[in-house]
């Protein structure tokens, strides 16, 4: 029997949805690994921490929002090998309830984008299977990428 793999990254990641079912979206900051490239906010998954836990404390960190925890909805995820070596679990929660208004604290540009127009940003391979979910489930099409 094999064992687990010990080299996987978990990092937990969300889609803000404002009232008109826009995405928010952060454009990585110059200096970090996949800088210029346009993200789900979220991040790390910390030791003893689980992954709801570690996106409130991120979306706090990151954009300066109180989202409810309960109000995560689970909604996809990724699963990604990095060059690295190393292979990325990312589960996407959706939220639409939050207290605050984002307001990005580490550098990031920050972007309300329509699930349909997600394609039109470069973003990281591990996101873009999450993007073109949200797009086909929130538009009702499904596009062959």
């Amino acid at each position: 029997m094999l064992a687990p793999r010990t080299d996987i990254l978990l990092v937990s990641a969300c889609a803000l949805l404002d009232t008109d079912g826009r995405v928010l979206i952060a454009k990585r900051p110059q200096g970090k690994a996949l800088a210029g490239l346009w993200e789900f906010p979220g991040g790390k998954v910390e030791a003893g921490e689980t992954p709801e836990a570690a996106l409130v404390r991120e979306l706090r960190e990151e954009l300066g929002i109180e989202p409810c925890e309960r109000c995560l909805q689970p909604f996809a995820f990724a699963s990604h090998p990095l060059e690295d070596g190393r292979h990325l679990l990312m589960p996407l929660y959706v939220c639409r309830k939050w207290d605050g208004f984002p307001d990005p604290r580490e550098g990031q540009d920050i972007a309300w984008v329509a699930a349909n127009e997600l394609s039109n940003y470069p973003m990281p391979e591990a996101d873009k299977p999450l993007a073109a979910e949200l797009r086909d489930r929130w538009t009702g099409t499904r596009v062959i990428d």
